[in-house]
């Protein structure tokens, strides 16, 4: 297994062995070590043009879930606005929460933050809109970005009761007495921490003190026949992360 997992240096990754109560089967779990922002490299660094940085952000966004503990400007600006403005995604709406639920006066909403306002926020790399299409990146950015997209398609084909990345919360509950305990946030975000500190910090507060939910799969072995199919799925995650790892390692002005 740590042979499997060693090239992957983006995130650190252990498997346990979980023992199953009440006839259930055993168990291996794969979870995630690593806490705060992915490194996204020349993706938020670099000097690329904005459509190929946009193209790569998007890429890692529609995908990573499936393997690793993550969560992107979506599901941060969705934990935002259940948090401060009651599910409300426009300003006006924000303004009325603030005041119905909240109570502040016309002098305190000067202070809050609106949805516009964080929105403006995001550096136009985290905007799919400004992504380049395909046929306008360089050849070795777009095999990246393909190799990324293979990989992926991969594992998302194998089925789920064989898959080591697959996360199933009823599973994991029952091989994992009290975890329910703990925030239901991923470790792992790809919003970058130097536009976002405030909101990162708010909606991460609970996992600080609780744990985070940091697994990326279990998978039950009812028979010993599935250990293969276990090792093999975990190949293509590892590949799968390994083409995430060689597109932020990428550096189109410098391959």
């Amino acid at each position: 297994m740590l042979e499997i997992l060693d090239p992957i240096e983006i995130v650190d990754l252990r498997i346990a062995v979980l023992t199953g109560e009440d006839a259930n089967p055993p168990a291996i779990a794969v979870a995630c070590d690593s806490l705060g922002q992915l490194d996204l490299g020349w993706i938020e660094t670099g000097e690329a043009p904005t459509p190929w940085r946009a193209a790569a952000y998007a890429a890692l966004g529609e995908t990573l879930g499936t393997a690793l503990p993550i969560f992107g400007y979506q599901d941060l600006f969705d934990e935002i606005s259940m948090y401060y403005w009651d599910g409300e995604i426009d300003d006006e709406g924000a303004r009325q929460s603030l005041i119905a639920y909240h109570g502040l006066s016309a002098e305190e909403l000067e202070e809050q933050t609106m949805p516009s306002e964080m929105n403006a926020r995001r550096p136009d790399w985290m905007i799919g809109a400004n992504a380049a299409k395909p046929a306008a990146l360089p050849k070795g950015l777009r095999e990246a970005l393909c190799q990324l997209r293979d990989a992926h398609k991969a594992l998302k084909r194998l089925p789920s009761d064989r898959n080591a990345w697959h996360f199933d919360t009823d599973i994991l509950y029952e091989y994992v007495p009290g975890i329910e305990e703990c925030s239901s946030l991923p470790p792992l975000t790809l919003v970058p921490f130097d536009e976002f500190a405030r909101e990162l910090d708010d909606v991460a507060r609970h996992g600080m003190e609780m744990g985070f939910m940091d697994v990326c799969g279990i998978c039950p072995l009812p028979d010993v026949s599935r250990i293969d199919d276990w090792f093999a799925s975990l190949r293509l995650g590892v590949q799968f992360l390994l083409a995430a790892q060689d597109l932020v390692r990428f550096d189109p002005p410098n391959p």
